[in-house]
């Protein structure tokens, strides 16, 4: 059992308590702030509860629970600080929701991607395990949005993400202010597709690591807004608000199925 913050205790980052979450085991974790509202509301009803730097917190209610719908920003360090104050609050059970770009010519812009691991090419990740540690998702709530995938006939694929620190070279991305990559990362974008990985993002390692060195659940759904087999660029206004709502109704409807089955 970790540190259990009192239940009136605000924590420092996030800047709310226990007691704002009225019993929360899940949390939903988008990246971007602008994007909790619609999230927590997509779920049922819904309230703010804090807005402290990053971190904007919606507290919804599925199938009469309490869930958590909080922002992280971008990359793993952020992500790892939400995550060490939610765990003190009584989360249980955290589940990335965002958006990423794809690396393989079958994942279709507006599909969705469900990570059942991911690439450790961050930083924060190895501050909590080996580099030798993978990481991996909960099987469990891994199959709950593939389920729901399933039963919404969303179109989606479940594979690896290459989990990057940055947006430009880690992503091997040459539009960016120097347009250099450094050698180590020359030809790694092929290299990640001849393996099999399928979508480039930012929080999913970090998340994973962190979660199972917890001994607490994690999983990751993102829509796919940019297509890199295509083009570098992120896809129109139409595609960003698809993939959105096919992140937000599998997201729902997996955790209706997990709280009806007490998981």
């Amino acid at each position: 059992m970790g540190k259990i913050a009192a239940p009136d205790e605000v924590l420092y980052h996030i800047g709310i308590s226990a007691q704002m979450i009225k019993g929360a085991k899940y949390a939903l974790l988008p990246g971007d702030p602008g994007r909790v509202e619609a999230l927590a509301k997509a779920l049922g009803p819904a309230e703010p509860v804090g807005c402290h730097r990053e971190y904007t917190s919606w507290l919804s209610q599925v199938e009469g629970e309490a869930v958590l719908v909080c922002s992280t920003g971008m990359g793993g360090p952020s992500v790892a600080i939400g995550m060490e104050e939610l765990a003190c609050i009584g989360i249980e059970n955290f589940i990335r929701v965002g958006t990423t770009g794809s690396i393989q010519e079958k994942v279709a812009l507006g599909d969705i991607v469900i990570n059942k691991a991911a690439v450790r090419l961050d930083g924060t990740s190895q501050h909590y395990a080996p580099t030798a540690f993978p990481a991996v998702a909960s099987l469990e709530l891994t199959y709950a949005l593939q389920q729901a995938a399933k039963d919404l006939e969303v179109p989606y694929h479940t594979g690896i993400s290459v989990s990057s620190d940055t947006f430009w070279p880690g992503q091997e991305r040459y539009d960016s202010f120097t347009g250099y990559v450094r050698k180590a990362l020359q030809g790694s974008l092929k290299e990640w597709q001849a393996l099999g990985a399928l979508n480039y993002e930012m929080e999913t390692a970090t998340l994973f690591v962190v979660a199972q060195s917890f001994g607490l659940k994690a999983a990751s759904i993102c829509g796919v807004v940019a297509k890199r087999t295509d083009s570098e660029q992120v896809a129109p206004a139409d595609t960003y608000r698809l993939a959105s709502e096919r992140f937000q109704l599998v997201a729902k409807r997996a955790l209706q199925d997990l709280i009806k089955a007490g998981k």
